[in-house]
Parts: structure tokens; C-alpha cells; sequence
């Protein structure tokens, strides 16, 4: 059975079953029956505005977020799909917060679904900066799905680990 670094922490059963589907060629297939096509969220300025209104129906309370963009240097360096950065800087005798989210640009050609996963993601790390089980709880709050979402991300991902290539472009 070859290495699925992205399923590790999953069951073998489920493992094994990723396999058969990758030695009959049908991982894609699979995917592209549950999620047909790809969102229309392609430049910086779409992003925002989707970030912005899922913190408004989510976290109204958090502090803002000050930009959100597709970076294509996320993969590459940090080994993530996201980022959520916090810069803090002292204005007078207060501290401000500047909060940032950045996605990797393979999210640009991508089902809604996984965008949201990863979008709701970064959110969550406004609140809660560990993935421990309050950042998880936040995380199926915003969507329910958030699992379902990010398990089928990981078998995006493992289709193209195999150099299949990518499925919405």
C-alpha cells in the first residue's frame, strides 16, 4: 500500500480504501461526483468579501480581519493551506490587533466546499489559536460539514500526490 501521508491519522480500513480507489484509478472520479464544479471566488477582493461575510454571520464579535488573499507561496513553504496571522503593533497606549488570512492559490480552482473548510479554518483561529476541541467546536459551528469537508480536501489531495492532475481547472 503505498504512503498516504495525508490519511495517517485516519483508520487503515479507511486507508485501504483510499488505496483500492487509487489502484483502480477512480480517486478523481469519486470527487468529481460529489463535487461537480468549481466556485467562482477568483480574485483577492472575492475572497475578502466571502471571508468577511462568513466572520459576519459567524463571529460578529471577533476582532476584524484586515486582508485575505490567494498566496502561492503558502504550499510551498509552510506546508499549509492557510495561514491566519496576527500582528499586533501599540498605537498610543493601546495595542491593536491586525489579523490576516491568506489561502493557498489551489483553492482558486476548487469546490465551494473546500474553500469554505479552509476559510472557516482561519476564522476559527481568530478565536482559537491551538486545534484543540474548542477550535474544532468552532469550526463545525460555522459548518457543520467541516469534516466531511476537510477529509475529502485530504483526498484532493492525495489524487494529486499521485500526479493525477488537478480536477476543476
Amino acid at each position: 500500500m503505498p504512503a498516504l501521508k495525508y490519511l495517517s491519522a485516519y483508520s487503515e480500513q479507511t486507508q485501504q480504501q483510499v488505496s483500492q480507489l487509487l489502484a483502480q484509478n477512480k480517486l478523481g472520479e469519486v470527487l468529481l461526483k460529489r463535487y461537480s464544479k468549481a466556485h467562482d471566488v477568483r480574485t483577492d477582493k472575492a475572497l475578502y468579501n466571502y471571508v468577511q461575510d462568513l466572520r459576519e454571520e459567524h463571529l460578529r464579535n471577533a476582532d476584524p480581519i484586515n486582508k485575505v488573499e490567494y498566496d502561492s507561496k503558502i504550499h510551498v513553504i509552510n506546508h499549509a493551506l492557510g495561514l491566519h496571522t496576527s500582528i499586533s503593533r501599540v498605537q498610543g497606549g493601546k495595542l491593536k490587533a491586525k489579523h490576516e488570512i491568506r489561502v493557498a492559490t489551489m483553492f482558486k480552482e476548487a469546490p465551494l466546499e473546500f474553500l469554505r473548510m479552509i476559510a472557516v479554518h482561519e476564522l476559527a483561529h481568530v478565536k482559537e489559536k491551538q486545534h484543540d476541541k474548542p477550535f474544532y467546536k468552532l469550526c463545525t459551528y460555522m459548518e457543520p460539514n467541516y469534516h466531511q469537508y476537510e477529509f475529502d480536501l485530504r483526498l484532493y489531495l492525495t489524487h494529486l500526490d499521485t500526479g493525477s492532475g488537478k480536477l476543476w481547472a
